[in-house]
């Protein structure tokens, strides 16, 4: 019935397109390991029944099954429950017997018959019990509902303990049928000497019985989870072809493979992983890239990829975008987008390819990507500052709306003609405005010398190389003191030109670095800092500056800041 198909409906989701492109991206074939190529194999090879019918089908079979077992399983604790309660009742019906001046007096003696049984049947007749049998000491029976047993020997077979002075109740074959029977001693002398037995017994009912007096709500109890069984199928079915789009397991299959051939036609490497940070698909651009061979799925991605920030992904469901880092030697970009279905992370997939064009590496590495949200944080900031104006006109606290407007507009009015008739490049006066955004924000006093000029470009290095440079080291510098007290939080710039080099000057008031770590800081992959993707922007910093023979330098002081000045030579003719 191929009901393989609802192992991967949970996993699917309500996205399929999404979920086939979860493979490895080798073609089907019977040396393919993929988790995807096993089932879709099996499936093509099913003809017949639809998916809908075969599920309703199993669905209607295990409810029919269910309420069999939970009938037979009732029907059993209700005949067992229903002769502990007779065999009470017989046991009570024997004592009160036994304790009968007229049923102590005469059993035993000759004649004895003649004033017992007519007691006996009367309380038989009244308590509804199928026998009382008096037995003497001999087993004689004394009375009987059979007149003609009357006389005769019992010969039960469990009457031997009731005999030596024993009360009890046990279950037993009788000539009226199976029965429950208690057996209780006669005594006389106040109990001291024994004279007989009474013996009461009830007939109990079969299975069948039981069955056949309650058919007819058995049969509508059938009937009715029947219908909920069939109902519940229709409408597990008509979810689950909904979440697949009404397509057939053969349908999913041809889909898969032609999303598989897609997969490999990617010019991008893709790498996906589990909750469980296992790779569950790898490609062969990702391959090359990344520098592995041979069999990879179902390794942790920790194995191939030591540093890897996409198990972080798959944490905090927090995707990442144009993300650059080296890898392999390679400066790569990378999409890090975790793997949802019905809302729940499942994993995460990551799609990177080689990047060289410098143009593209400062638009993420530099901070360019966040000045843009900085100036949406400004434009958050100033929506405030609105507001705070409308707050105090309708207060009617005219001077103060003045005094408030005029003290936010002219700091940054001064910021901006001093950018933009100081510095003429572009790409980096948008970032020292960016950044300054960015600082007072998290309450940083990020200072920028008034003397700081920049006319010319130095020597092989566009504005986005420059851009790599002073975001880099001031990205640093703000990291470092974040998280001091508020008169510590300072940092220093300065874009110093002179006729043949351009001298950055960026200083903090931050934690210092350890003199042990200083000649480490520019080494690929090395940071003071917790935390991954770290280490990369220093080290950037410190290739672009030697392929143009420029110099940097690094003053520190544990407890009291860093100081890092790089110096490059300009060209005249690179005008900014």
């Amino acid at each position: 019935m191929n009901i393989l198909i609802l192992l991967f409906i949970p996993f699917m989701g309500g996205n399929l397109c999404h979920k086939l492109d979860f493979c490895r991206g080798k073609e089907p074939g019977p040396k393919c390991r993929n988790l995807w190529s096993r089932p879709v194999k099996g499936v093509i090879q099913v003809k017949g029944l639809k998916m809908q019918t075969k599920i309703t089908l199993l669905s209607f079979g295990l409810v029919v099954i269910s309420i069999i077992i939970g009938g037979i399983v009732l029907v059993e604790n209700f005949t067992s429950v229903l002769e502990k309660e007779l065999g009470s009742r017989a046991l009570a019906i024997a004592r009160t017997v036994a304790q009968m001046e007229e049923i102590q007096r005469y059993v035993g003696k000759p004649g004895g018959e003649e004033v017992i049984q007519p007691i006996a049947e009367k309380i038989r007749l009244a308590t509804n019990v199928e026998y009382i049998v008096v037995l003497d000491m001999n087993k004689i029976r004394y009375s009987h509902p059979l007149q003609k047993m009357i006389g005769t020997k019992f010969s039960g077979g469990d009457e031997g303990p009731a005999f030596a002075d024993h009360e009890y109740i046990s279950r037993a074959e009788g000539v009226l049928g199976p029965s429950v029977r208690a057996f209780v001693p006669i005594k006389t002398n106040e109990g001291t000497k024994q004279v007989g037995v009474v013996v009461v017994g009830v007939l109990t009912p079969t299975v069948s019985k039981i069955l056949h007096g309650i058919r007819m709500r058995l049969y509508l109890s059938l009937l009715a989870g029947l219908a909920v069984g069939i109902l519940g199928s229709m409408v597990l079915v008509n979810n689950i072809k909904k979440s697949m789009f009404n397509m057939e397991p053969e349908e999913i299959a041809r889909l898969l493979e032609e999303r598989i051939a897609v997969f490999q036609s990617i010019g991008e490497g893709i790498i996906a992983i589990d909750k469980e940070d296992r790779i569950t698909i790898i490609n062969d651009e990702a391959r090359r890239i990344i520098g592995v061979e041979g069999e990879v799925v179902g390794k942790s991605i920790w194995e191939v990829i030591p540093d890897s920030n996409l198990p972080a992904t798959a944490r905090t469901g927090e995707a990442q975008y144009n993300q650059e880092r080296l890898i392999n030697n390679t400066v790569i970009l990378v999409n890090r987008i975790p793997i949802k279905v019905k809302g729940e992370i499942v994993g995460a997939v990551a799609t990177f390819k080689d990047k060289t064009e410098v143009s593209k590496l400062a638009e993420e590495l530099t901070g360019v990507k966040k000045f843009i949200e900085a100036l949406r944080v400004q434009n958050h900031e100033y929506m405030n500052k609105l507001h705070t104006i409308a707050g105090l006109i309708q207060l009617k606290k005219y001077d103060k709306a003045l005094d408030y407007i005029f003290a936010e507009t002219e700091e940054q009015q001064e910021l901006t003609q001093f950018l933009s008739r100081r510095i003429k490049d572009y790409s980096v006066a948008g970032l020292l405005l960016g950044k300054y955004s960015r600082a007072k924000e998290l309450k940083i006093d990020l200072v920028i010398d008034k003397s700081s000029r920049l006319t010319y470009l130095p020597r092989g290095i566009d504005s986005s190389a420059l851009v790599i440079i002073l975001g880099n080291l001031l990205e640093n510098s703000m990291e470092a003191v974040e998280g001091l007290e508020f008169e510590r939080r300072k940092v220093f710039c300065r874009l110093e030109e002179k006729e043949k080099s351009l001298k950055i000057v960026v200083e903090d008031t931050g934690r210092g670095i350890p003199r042990e770590l200083v000649g480490r800081i520019f080494e690929p992959g090395f940071s003071t800092k917790k935390g991954k993707n770290r280490g990369v922007g220093l080290a950037l910093v410190k290739r672009y500056v030697d392929n143009v023979g420029g110099k940097i330098s690094v003053e520190t002081e544990e407890g009291k800041g860093t100081r890092i000045t790089v110096v490059l030579p300009v060209d005249q003719k690179s005008k900014g």
